[in-house]
């Protein structure tokens, strides 16, 4: 079960039939990539409704750190569910959350005390770190970045630009939300190179930003993905300690949001790790329950400190969702999967940049661990975004059996941490010949 395996061009007749369905009762906000109709998974295959199987380059969004129904979690879970599936952390007592949050705070980057709200999603946790340091500091403003994405309810779609499609109409989100510009060293919006630039982007927030636009007195926190997800965009070395430096003279929180880049996706626990930061909130989803709906927020023990009734949730922190996550992080270590996130990511820059010296549509590679981006460009010189060529090439790999993603005209390859070198370059080949394909009909 390392390679694809197309036995009916996607979509099939069972795939259609459920598109079908799918566009009478579910609701029109919901943006599918391609038609993949999911039967089933395992480990890094996936198998559609019509027995295709593809290799999982997007982990369902990231979320699937340790594979498709890794046999562990699926026990573990069986085994949770037959003592009790829910009751309620807001209002009662139970062993595996606390278990879990204890494992979390032994995780996280920082050897001071620290305490942990538990929700539903990332979405979630970022809501609860909004609230929160707006309860601590008593300060309206919160900083957050260009392109950045925290979920999609009203406080979290605040602090997001990616799209103005989630924006519009929906005015007035959060307010006193300033953005300010991601260090997108390929596209630098002040035009400058790095390193020669001096970290400019960060220059414009400390003199600027808070200089003039707002009093620094008035913000309390930062929120930063220490990996942009949409576009799969790497900061600089020393970008973030450079960020702590202006936050600690500045006296404001920085809010890490691990979504994407947490528990094990760049080949350390957390993505912040590789720029050596320690934050003062960290966000967590995505791969911590294998896909199970579960939040974390993770925060410095004198920052949280609201008061009972202040904020809660019923389903937060359920019990099948916390069983899976203290398996999910058990399976990490014991399979060594951060290892294999480094060996296979660098692996898999290697190969994209060999295809970029070979395809002029590619123009940018960049990445870290087993979260990689090849930004595709109409012109090397004039870096236009071929975002038609993006989506053509993400769907020409899916119907011969990768399921990647897009963010823009950047094609992003996020694979189970579980993945071999066999299943990598069993996918990679098939991208490259889709490129190959590609570029000889133009």
């Amino acid at each position: 079960m390392g390679s694809p395996k197309i036995l009916v061009t996607p979509p099939g007749p069972k795939a259609r039939r459920l598109l079908f369905y799918d566009e009478k009762f579910l609701s029109p906000s919901l943006r599918r990539l391609y038609p993949l109709a999911i039967e089933s998974g395992r480990g890094c295959i996936v198998r559609d409704m019509d027995g295709n199987e593809y290799v999982d380059f997007n982990s369902g969004l990231s979320c699937l750190n340790v594979g498709h129904s890794h046999p562990r979690v699926v026990e573990a879970v069986k085994e949770q569910i037959d003592k009790f599936s829910h009751y309620s952390q807001k209002a009662f007592y139970y062993e595996v959350a606390v278990k879990l949050a204890e494992e979390l705070c032994n995780l996280t980057p920082g050897s001071f005390g620290k305490r942990i709200f538990l929700s539903n999603s990332g979405t979630e946790a970022v809501e609860a770190s909004i609230k929160l340091v707006r309860w601590h500091y008593r300060r309206p403003i919160l900083l957050s970045y260009v392109n950045a994405w925290h979920g999609e309810t009203l406080g979290s779609l605040a602090l997001s630009t990616h799209e103005s499609v989630q924006r519009r109409h929906l005015m007035p989100l959060l307010p006193n939300i300033v953005h300010i510009p991601y260090p997108y060293c390929y596209r630098c919006p002040f035009d400058k190179t790095f390193p020669e630039c001096s970290y400019m982007c960060l220059r414009y927030v400390d003199e600027y930003v808070l200089g003039r636009v707002v009093a620094p007195e008035d913000v309390a926190a930062v929120f930063f993905e220490p990996i942009q997800a949409e576009g799969c965009i790497v900061p600089p070395p020393e970008y973030f300690g450079r960020l702590r430096k202006i936050s600690d003279e500045r006296g404001f929180a920085m809010v890490d949001d691990e979504s994407e880049t947490g528990i094990g996706r760049i080949g350390r626990w957390f993505g912040i790790e590789e720029w050596n930061v320690t934050p003062d909130i960290i966000c967590a989803a995505g791969g911590l329950a294998s896909g199970l709906p579960l939040g974390a927020t993770i925060c410095r023990s004198e920052i949280m400190d609201w008061e009972p009734e202040t904020h809660s949730s019923i389903f937060g922190g359920n019990p099948l969702s916390c069983a899976a996550a203290l398996t999910v992080i058990e399976v990490i270590k014991e399979e060594n999967l951060l290892e294999n996130a480094v060996k296979q990511g660098n692996h898999v820059l290697h190969r994209l940049k060999e295809m970029m010296g070979e395809y002029e549509l590619i123009g940018d590679v960049r990445g870290c661990g087993l979260m990689v981006g090849m930004e595709l460009v109409k012109n090397r010189k004039t870096k236009m975004p071929a975002e038609d060529e993006a989506e053509k090439i993400m769907v020409m790999a899916f119907k011969r059996g990768i399921a990647l993603r897009r963010s823009g005209s950047t094609i992003i390859i996020s694979p189970p941490l579980t993945i071999s070198r066999e299943t990598v370059d069993s996918g990679l080949d098939i991208l490259d010949a889709v490129f190959r394909e590609f570029m000889s009909g133009l």
